[in-house]
């Protein structure tokens, strides 16, 4: 056998050769032909070679003992067959030139050697556009419901359960993300000076980010593969997490940050597509629902390490002032270790069977698939169940590649690979918008803006308004104190919350002081002596000072309002915005517990979507959660206190977390997977624009009035209620 092996390489390696030197001699302009013809010739050989000595290789599952792929029954009846499914041997390479893109006879996927998407330069070879349209979504159809049945027949168990755990991770890297920057920034702030617009700024910076990554991996992702796609957004999300934390500069923290979010943009819609693409039609709806619960199991876990991590000052280290590592920063480096988890578990896993078949790669495809069957049938307890399926439909390949050659130069392969690679994205982009998919499209832009614009916009205003209550009862206790003097004092302990007007201070002394909103107006200090004080939110206004001394203090310029300085001096200024973690009133507990609070109160509502998902439909959960969502809304209108305010935060994300759900199971069955986390991407992108949208109006009225966000958000939760009952209900269909 070993002899016989070896003759028919040597005999290939010959019919190749020849081929090879007749390429070389002959012009450009009937060199094609003869490309064409040689081929043909290497492969009739080929198959000739291998006729005669199918004997040799008997296969399981073959009645005549030759090659499943030779097979005339399964060669009439499906065009997808491979010999590499029926025992053939890791070490036999003869269908190396499978993957090498040299279709088989019994393939349909063209005549030329460069496999699918070859240009046919035949004349009578070439077919009309819109038939091979129309064949290829034939070939998705069949693939479609002989795709359902497989997945039956694998089961759902082990496999899926782990595949769970490993995108959990993923969608949970991208909930810690959104709460990463809210948790640190009263932090930062301080560390890095930050001005009221360059806060804002870092807010939303992610926002931009994830919307970039969205649309740019959920592209990507339909053409390279959708593990793969998702290891590169995660390692890129980790890498930029692990260099925001070190980073001094605000500049290059907001870059860091910005790169970040492109990273992690990519997880939801990938996410999704890549965990549905395993699931069959009955359970589909309830287990994407339950990994919906790792979104939140992200918040949580922002929030507790949060908790843990900032308020320890003492986690810190500084290098003189140009270099300080505050413990805010190990919080974000700690964030970054669901996104590592993360790719260090997906290693493990394998590519999408149904985006190898939707590419014609049959035999990767059903190796995955025989992979979950035996998984699943070896935890149950039936390790003896075999595979029976032996052929699987795959869809017909129409894209046009180009001969690069092999002497071309290697930047400008990249270049034509980029350029063919955008220009396929943009084919699947505009096919969104096609007659067959563009009502759809439309309808479900809308139902994703309107509950993105609502939800993001309330969900950030609803922690503004608490932090105006606060303020508002901290103001309520301001002391004001009129017309004092005081005269050879020593102040040694914080002067906190106090307003002092017209006061004359002679020869005091302020040392080792913290001063928290103080305020003194008109007041006129002489001879005094400031060393070693510490200000938050303090300020002099038309004050008089006249001989004092400043040594070591946070005085800066900006705290003299209208001030007069006759003959004062200031030593060794403390350098850059000194931290203040005794703030109360930036309580980081209660901004920490409040955000918990709000992230847990999901919990019923995940659980009840997920048990109801694929009983009562998607569209009933979708246009019931947000009709149930805008009436809380005018709740809001009674929440006048901190506590009121924190049950209505929990009561509105209780509820409209299931309206999130049902939107992402019926997006995921509405576009055919070759489609699917383009489409998905395009939405989740829109989603992010509207949060900033969002975000910025709704900040914009705290403090004002609270009935122009409550109108804001009703309405348009109430138009997106409306239109998800246009959509057409997925229950119990097999995926597209």
């Amino acid at each position: 056998m070993e002899d016989n092996y070896q003759n028919r390489t040597a005999f290939i390696k010959g019919a190749k050769d020849i081929a090879k030197e007749v390429k070389r001699h002959a012009s450009k302009k009937v060199g094609r032909t003869v490309d064409r013809m040689s081929d043909e010739y290497s492969m009739r050989s080929y198959s000739r070679f291998e006729e005669d000595d199918d004997d040799d290789y008997p296969v399981q599952g073959s009645q005549d003992g030759g090659y499943y792929r030779g097979d005339s029954q399964a060669a009439n009846e499906d065009e997808g067959g491979s010999d590499s499914t029926e025992g053939h041997d890791e070490d036999d390479e003869i269908y190396e030139g499978e993957y090498q893109g040299i279709p088989r006879a019994d393939s349909g996927k063209g005549s030329l050697a460069g496999g699918p998407g070859s240009v046919k330069v035949d004349s009578q070879q070439f077919r009309d556009i819109g038939a091979s349209e129309a064949e290829r979504r034939k070939d998705q159809e069949e693939l479609a419901q002989q795709y359902e049945t497989i997945l039956q027949e694998c089961g759902h168990g082990k496999f899926q359960w782990t595949l769970y755990f490993v995108l959990g991770l993923a969608l949970m890297a991208d909930g810690v993300e959104i709460f990463v920057v809210g948790f640190v920034l009263p932090s930062a702030e301080k560390d890095m000076c930050l001005s009221e617009p360059n806060k804002s700024m870092l807010g939303l910076i992610v926002y931009f980010g994830m919307m970039v990554g969205a649309f740019l991996w959920g592209a990507l992702a339909d053409r390279i593969g959708r593990r793969q796609s998702l290891l590169i957004c995660l390692s890129i999300n980790s890498v930029f997490s692990f260099f925001s934390s070190f980073v001094q500069g605000y500049s290059t923290f907001l870059f860091c940050r910005l790169l970040s979010g492109v990273g992690i943009g990519g997880s939801i819609p990938i996410v999704f597509s890549y965990y549905s693409e395993f699931l069959a039609q009955e359970k589909r709806g309830e287990h994407l629902s339950w990994l919906c619960m790792f979104w939140m199991m992200g918040g949580i876990y922002a929030s507790a390490m949060a908790w843990a991590i900032i308020p320890h000052y003492g986690w810190s280290f500084q290098m003189g002032s140009a270099y300080q590592f505050h413990s805010w920063r190990v919080f974000v480096l700690v964030c970054a270790f669901p996104c590592v988890a993360a790719i260090a578990a997906l290693n493990s896993m394998p590519e999408s069977p149904r985006f190898y078949l939707e590419n014609g790669k049959h035999d990767e495809g059903w190796m995955i698939l025989k992979q979950v069957h035996d998984t699943n049938m070896r935890a149950k307890g039936y390790p003896e169940r075999v595979f029976s399926v032996t052929t699987i439909k795959t869809v017909k390949q129409i894209d046009e590649l180009v001969d690069i050659g092999t002497d071309t130069p290697i930047w400008h392969r990249y270049r034509l690979k980029i350029m063919s690679l955008s220009q396929q994205i943009r084919k699947n982009i505009i096919a969104c918008f096609s007659p067959e998919y563009k009502r759809t499209t439309f309808m479900l832009m809308a139902v994703w803006f309107t509950m993105s614009f609502s939800y993001y916009g309330l969900t950030v205003w609803f922690p503004d308004m608490i932090k105006y209550i606060q303020k508002q009862e901290y103001e309520s206790r301001t002391k004001t104190f009129t017309n004092e003097r005081v005269e050879h004092v020593t102040f040694n302990f914080t002067l906190e919350n106090q307003v002092h007007r017209q006061g004359h201070y002679f020869n005091d002394k302020f040392l080792n002081l913290k001063m928290k909103y103080m305020v003194f107006e008109d007041s006129v200090f002489e001879e005094c002596y400031f060393e070693d004080v510490t200000t938050t939110h303090t300020f002099f206004r038309n004050c008089t000072f006249i001989a004092s001394l400043f040594y070591n203090t946070d005085l800066f310029k900006y705290r003299f309002v209208n001030c007069k300085l006759v003959n004062s001096t200031f030593l060794h200024n403390k350098e850059g915005c000194m931290l203040d973690f005794s703030d109360d009133f930036n309580n980081a507990y209660m901004i920490y517990f409040v955000n918990f609070l709000g992230t847990l109160a999901v919990l019923p509502g995940n659980i009840v979507s997920a048990l109801l998902m694929d009983k009562i439909g998607r569209l009933r959960m979708l246009a019931g959660s947000s009709v149930i969502s805008c009436i809380s809304c005018f709740f809001l209108m009674f929440g006048n206190s901190e506590s009121g305010m924190i049950a209505l935060l929990c009561l509105f994300g209780g509820i409209s977390i299931a309206s999130w759900n049902a939107l992402d199971v019926i997006t995921v069955e509405l576009y055919p997977s070759d489609k699917r986390t383009t489409a998905f991407g395009f939405l989740n992108a829109l989603c992010k624009l509207a949060a900033v949208l969002g975000i910025s109006i709704f900040q914009s009225f705290v403090g004002i009035t609270k009935a122009v966000p409550i109108i804001f958000a009703a309405g348009a939760l109430a138009a997106g209620s409306f239109l998800a009952t246009k959509l057409p209900e997925t229950r119990g269909q097999v995926l597209q």
